[in-house]
């Protein structure tokens, strides 16, 4: 269940799968593991997707996926260093705050300038290597600003796909991909098609207000969910 309504975030707000998925992946499996798995399925919905991607995505996620190849490798590799216990919570913090970049203000629709978007990319790879998660750099960056909903949902997913694929990369260089996590993984993706066809289905049918407010009320439960979880485990 935790999968189907991950990839229905995904289709529906175009972000979201990893920061819902990861907290729970992360309770069954190492954080490392949970993270992998994650960057697996999302590299898989992606790449089912990518010509749409390509043609609506604004140019600024270009260079945003590539410094994002570049930045996930360090991130996975202070992963791999970080205590279980220290790692989970990390993440879950990572994805409350993704709930409280939804409430910053709207911006206007011109890019932010060659500052902004280089932190952005830096600190979205890092994140993808430490916590599967690329988006709360990424979220705000376009969801903050007047654009069209389909350039900023083109542009999110086209910089999350290239986020999944740098972690996978990483995670071969550092031998920690196994066959039992690309098993879990295929074995998941047909409930992943599912719920992102079934969210891609609704995003057509809601209004911008209802799809912001939407994304950070699910974002919001599902990191205070894993919070919770991890106080009552200490």
């Amino acid at each position: 269940m935790a999968t189907l309504a991950a990839a229905y975030v995904r289709g529906l707000a175009g972000f979201g799968m990893a920061i819902l998925l990861v907290p729970v992946l992360a309770l069954a499996l190492s954080p490392v593991e949970a993270v992998l798995v994650a960057n697996m399925l999302g590299l898989m919905i992606g790449a089912s997707e990518i010509a749409r991607w390509l043609r609506e995505s604004e140019r600024s996620a270009y260079t945003i996926a590539a410094l994002v190849l570049v930045a996930t490798a360090p991130g996975l590799y202070v992963l791999s260093l970080t205590p279980v216990p220290l790692a989970r919570l990390l993440i879950a913090l990572v994805a409350l705050s993704a709930f409280a970049a939804m409430l910053w203000p709207m911006r206007a629709s011109a890019p932010p300038g060659r500052a902004a978007t280089v932190t952005t990319g830096l600190a979205s790879g890092l994140l993808t290597g430490f916590a599967g998660m690329p988006g709360p750099p990424v979220v705000p960056f376009y969801v903050r600003r007047h654009i069209p909903r389909a350039t900023a949902k083109a542009s999110m997913v086209l910089i999350f796909t290239c986020a999944s694929f740098a972690g996978i990369g990483s995670g071969l260089v550092m031998g920690i991909v196994t066959w039992r996590l690309a098993l879990l993984a295929m074995a998941l993706f047909p409930v992943v098609l599912v719920g992102n066809w079934l969210g891609a289905r609704m995003s057509g049918r809601v209004g911008d207000t209802t799809w912001r407010a939407f994304a950070a009320v699910v974002l919001g439960a599902a990191a205070l969910a894993a919070l919770l979880k991890l106080m009552l485990q200490g």
